[in-house]
């Protein structure tokens, strides 16, 4: 089973974030632009939440509020579960789902240096599975 440290290497390390103070409608056409479901909310360099476009139709669009006058640090999810390098795909996704979120911080000595996503953890579990699958026919035809 491959670690969050793998899956980064593969992945790479770009971190979108968005300052607390931030429009969640800034927040938004930030995610369109790097086609993103999430970002981290962060201020000098420390993690504050995870703003996502769950936290967006259920806070915002749903409640009639206004994306362009509320602040990032409204809407946020606050409680971010983070996982280290050595944790593996299994661990994570488990993390997730008793969680129900989609998005995991990275961290590496207090400092973030990823962000995977469930997408990520489901690519690398369908390739494991490939893996298993082409070792399986080889051996059967050998």
């Amino acid at each position: 089973m491959k670690t969050v440290s793998q899956l980064l290497q593969g992945k790479g390390g770009n971190v979108w974030s968005v300052s607390p103070e931030s429009s969640v409608f800034d927040a938004l056409k930030q995610m369109a632009e790097k086609n993103c479901g999430a970002l981290l909310v962060m201020s000098g360099g420390k993690l504050l939440g995870v703003i996502s476009e769950r936290d967006y139709a259920r806070k915002v669009i749903l409640l009639g509020k206004s994306s362009h006058e509320l602040a990032v640090s409204e809407i946020m999810s606050d409680n971010v579960v983070c996982v280290g390098l050595a944790q593996t795909v299994d661990e994570c996704m488990a993390l997730m789902s008793s969680n129900r979120i989609r998005h995991l911080p990275v961290l590496e000595g207090g400092r973030i240096i990823g962000v995977l996503s469930v997408g990520d953890l489901v690519k690398a579990v369908i390739e494991e599975q490939q893996q298993t699958i082409q070792q399986l026919e080889n051996y059967i035809h050998s």
